[in-house]
């Protein structure tokens, strides 16, 4: 019998191998198409799939049958939490293209929930609020999103009361598939709650206050039950005060004694003094630089100063700012300002010294109030009641008046950088006595509000309203009072399309005329913003209004602009066009910064 070498042998094997091998890697899936479902089980069921992570890409056939098979169970599973424990998937191979065609079928409902709170807790109103509150009841589809948020919910309100021992001791949800029901059942058993214990306040590496003025920020004392929320509130009282760059309070319910809970505020000192220059141009004001130092702690008591100059060609201000926390009734500061501005432009010559002592507060976390005492001393003449005769001193006007005044703020936004829903309001009221000239005892009252409202109209577009109503009670004439109690339109943030307060009556001839202020304003604005991604986006707007004596002369312009979410905020750039005789055809207008 004829015998063959063992080499000679091995040849067809080897070729064979290098024939076959490519065919190995040659399995593909370019595209998994679902049908059957809507698009959030759509996504959950594509997340579900192993077969997506290697869509795509090159596998064998071994590997590609085996990720074939685990689809049904895969989307079976991603079905559930949505209440659809018997769907009918049917998966189909097209070339490189996978489909799976999903029949949900009837929803698992819910036939019975017990859902109950055993303890000290059981008859703690916010936690039975919860406890009622509970999704899904009876009837409703067992959806496990749902069913996890309200379990979550419960156990939050739990922790935040202070009942640091609750136990969930029963958790379970039974699902018969036969009868396409759902069984839920919890438990938690909340032992007893605890209390608010002592406080203790470390500054490292130094301290830079007293502990006793930090102290008057704890609202709350020992032996009282515990609640987040005070928590919460200490924390945000002492960013407020802008001494500290970190702040860390941490409640420690495992070092409580006799079920008082300890809590430790850790604070890091700031740079005490902060310092700003930078350059500013106008076309009202020209060419400028401003200044400013800002000393976050004076002493150990806490108290702040401000010095800022804004010193231009034609209008500069000297604003000097001293605070003295204040913490009796509201968290806030008595503030002693004192302002010095003087503005020489083409229409106005103008200068103005005011005195202001306030007394801020915060009533809660939506609202703000400022309560002050105003005195004022102001001069201003106007250019276009100039003769031209050089020799004649200009017409000045002096006016003094000493009024209180009352402001409040009301913000309740989702994000205060660049809402998408809510709205943030402010409002004023002053009045007092003054008097102008040679004339004693002119009385005046004033009374102001502006609304901003904010709706999302899509992950990327939303829509911004605004409005302004201010008006003035006084038997003098309107030009008896000072131009800063005056009301204005015009600009950025009031009419785009027309120049910074030039809306309203105006003084002079037919050649030179400016406006001067009003009794009243009102103002509206529409704007629409559509981002095209997550840095740059455009937008279109109106806006219209007036400031006026008797009768509104309502202005209106439009525009576009750019926007831009820059690492350090947002940044508007606008182009505007006012539609009633403008005094230029064209206005633009930069805004940085957030937008309440």
């Amino acid at each position: 019998m004829p015998t063959f070498p063992r080499g000679r042998r091995a040849v067809p094997f080897l070729l064979l191998a290098c024939v076959a091998s490519p065919a190995a890697w040659a399995a593909r899936i370019a595209r998994v198409d679902i049908s059957g479902v809507d698009t959030i089980i759509e996504t959950n069921i594509r997340q579900s799939l192993t077969i997506s992570d290697e869509t795509g890409e090159d596998i064998t056939d071994r590997r590609l049958d085996y990720l074939i098979k685990q689809v049904e169970p895969e989307t079976r599973g991603a079905l559930e939490p949505f209440g659809y424990y018997a769907p009918t998937v049917r998966v189909t191979r097209d070339g490189e293209v996978l489909r799976i065609d999903v029949t949900p079928g009837p929803p698992v409902t819910v036939r019975r929930e017990s859902v109950r709170v055993d303890g000290a807790a059981g008859d703690d109103a916010p936690v039975r609020e919860d406890v009622d509150a509970f999704r899904p009841i009876a009837g409703e589809i067992l959806d496990h999103a749902v069913y996890e948020a309200s379990k979550t919910r419960i156990s939050r309100v739990l922790a935040e009361r202070g009942y640091f021992d609750a136990d969930l001791t029963a958790h379970r949800v039974e699902v018969t598939r036969a009868t396409q029901s759902a069984d839920i059942d919890l438990l938690w058993r909340s032992g007893e709650r605890y209390r608010m214990g002592a406080v203790s306040f470390t500054q490292a590496p130094t301290s830079v206050v007293d502990d006793a003025l930090l102290r008057k920020l704890v609202r709350w004392r020992p032996g009282t039950p515990y609640h987040q929320d005070r928590v919460e509130r200490l924390r945000e009282s002492l960013q407020r005060l802008d001494y500290f760059s970190a702040i860390d309070v941490a409640p420690l319910p495992d070092k409580a004694v006799d079920r008082e809970v300890p809590v430790e505020v850790t604070l890091t000192p700031a740079k005490r003094s902060v310092y700003t220059a930078g350059l500013s141009y106008g076309s009202d004001s020209g060419a400028g630089v401003r200044l400013g130092v800002d000393r976050r702690y004076l002493n150990r008591r806490g108290h702040k100063a401000t010095a800022q100059l804004d010193f231009a060609q034609r209008r500069k201000t000297l604003t000097l700012n001293y605070r003295i926390p204040a913490f009796a009734w509201l968290d806030g500061w008595y503030t002693f300002a004192l302002q010095a501005a003087d503005e020489q432009t083409d229409f106005i010559d103008n200068r103005r010294v005011e005195f202001l002592a306030s007394r801020s507060g915060r009533v809660n976390r939506k609202l703000e109030a400022v309560v002050g005492l105003h005195v004022l001393r102001e001069r201003w003449a106007y250019a276009a009641e100039d003769d031209g005769d050089p020799s004649t001193p200009p017409d000045y006007r002096y006016a003094s008046f000493a009024y209180p005044s009352f402001d409040a703020t009301y913000v309740d936004v989702d994000d205060r950088l660049m809402p998408r829903r809510g709205f943030g309001a402010n409002a004023f009221v002053r009045g007092g006595r003054g008097s102008v000239g040679g004339d004693s005892g002119l009385l005046f009252a004033q009374a102001h509000a502006a609304v901003n409202w904010y709706r999302g109209l899509g992950p990327l577009s939303r829509l911004i309203t605004r409005g302004e109503l201010g008006h003035t009670w006084s038997d003098a004439p309107v030009g008896t009072l000072p131009p800063s109690l005056r009301f204005h339109a015009g600009g950025e943030r009031s009419i785009r399309g027309y120049g910074w307060r030039v809306v309203g009556p105006r003084v002079g001839n037919d050649g030179q005329r400016f406006a001067v202020g009003a009794r009243n304003v009102v103002t509206a604005s529409a704007e629409y913003e559509q981002y095209l991604n997550d840095r740059w986006g455009y937008a279109v707007f109106v806006d219209t209004g007036s400031a006026f004596n008797r009768r509104p002369d309502m202005h209106t312009g439009v525009g576009v602009g750019v926007r831009w979410r820059s690492p350090v905020g947002p940044v508007r750039i606008d182009v505007a066009h006012g539609l009633n005789s403008p005094d230029s055809p064209f206005q633009i207008y930069l805004g940085l910064g957030a937008e309440l």
